[in-house]
């Protein structure tokens, strides 16, 4: 059975990889999404995040497609006490519906709620800042949620470092309850502003880090090796920012270590993050049952001090 991780400083224990649903309902349809769910959980996997915007990019979509293939499947499954999952608040749903208000926070999370069949979210993320909102209020109407039992803890994602701080410091001083995780964009290519930014209140407040994009939109997994590449997928043209002397040196790093060990790049991509002490669980998504087998293969595989050594080398900015 798959090791879970402590999450940060709250009673949840998680699997070291979290199944990212933004492809639910986009690339990949319910029947699938349930396949997928039902090999993960199969598994011993318990970490499942999505959000209430996705895939409101979709046309013809209009949001909340995600957690409703998930509440179907928690629903069906009977298996709602064995995840831990994940959503977000804050994105634009459109109709004027996005922000931290407190009074959007309260109608958006019984939104979430009804898609996701359940009586409550495990972790509610501010998916985006609203600038025109004070944290005070955000995090005053976060309390409520937590006291309501709507909610058992919140996290952030995409705010700043010391948006973070000024949230978890009027928690603190109030008696509210704090952000105790944080969700940013960090895997090899894209370290520098983690490792700057964040890093420091990671460790000072011992929040839980579940990284998205852990393949880099699947640069990571070696597919994409040129611009010919990119139609590959309908997240092509997202890849071409990392075409550059520093995207190949990370790939050949990638490709030596998954053919000495005989594995794929993508689980040598998602082992780094896992030997990072300071991650907790990366977000990683799969369209398909052979990408998913790479994820769950990720979580076990160990990575040598020397081949940690040449990824560094190899992603250093």
């Amino acid at each position: 059975m798959i090791k879970k991780r402590k999450f940060g400083n709250s009673e949840l224990f998680v699997s070291p990889i979290a199944l990212g649903g933004n492809v639910f309902g986009w690339t990949v349809n319910e029947q699938e999404s349930f396949k997928l769910l039902d090999t993960w959980a199969g598994a011993g996997f318990n970490f499942i995040d999505t959000a209430d915007v996705y895939s409101a990019w979709v046309p013809g979509n209009k949001g909340g497609e995600s957690e409703t293939i998930i509440g179907k499947w928690l629903k069906s499954r009977g298996k709602r006490d064995q995840i831990i999952l994940t959503t977000k608040v804050g994105s634009d749903m459109g109709n004027g519906k996005k922000g931290l208000r407190a009074a959007y926070v309260k109608q958006a999370v019984e939104d979430s709620l009804k898609r996701l069949q359940t009586d409550y979210i495990d972790l509610y993320l501010s998916h985006f800042d609203d600038p025109a909102t004070p944290v005070e209020e955000t995090m005053e109407a976060f309390h409520e949620l937590v006291k309501a039992g709507k909610v058992r803890y919140v996290g952030a994602s995409n705010l700043s470092a010391a948006r973070i701080k000024a949230s978890n410091e009027f928690a603190h001083e109030n008696s509210l309850s704090p952000y105790i995780s944080l969700q940013p964009l960090y895997n090899l290519y894209e370290r520098e502003g983690f490792e700057k930014e964040y890093l420091p209140l990671v460790k000072e407040e011992g929040l839980a880090v579940h990284s998205y994009y852990a393949l880099a939109s699947g640069f990571l997994s070696g597919k994409y090796r040129s611009e010919a590449d990119l139609h590959q997928s309908k997240r092509g043209q997202g890849i071409k920012k990392y075409l550059n002397e520093r995207g190949f040196e990370i790939l050949k790093a990638l490709d030596a270590i998954a053919e000495e060990k005989l594995v794929t790049q993508a689980q040598v991509a998602i082992a780094w993050l896992l030997h990072k002490m300071y991650i907790t669980s990366p977000i990683a998504s799969a369209t398909n049952e052979h990408q998913l087998k790479d994820l769950l293969a990720a979580a076990s595989l160990e990575l040598t001090d020397k081949e940690m050594d040449l990824l560094e080398a190899a992603s250093s900015y």
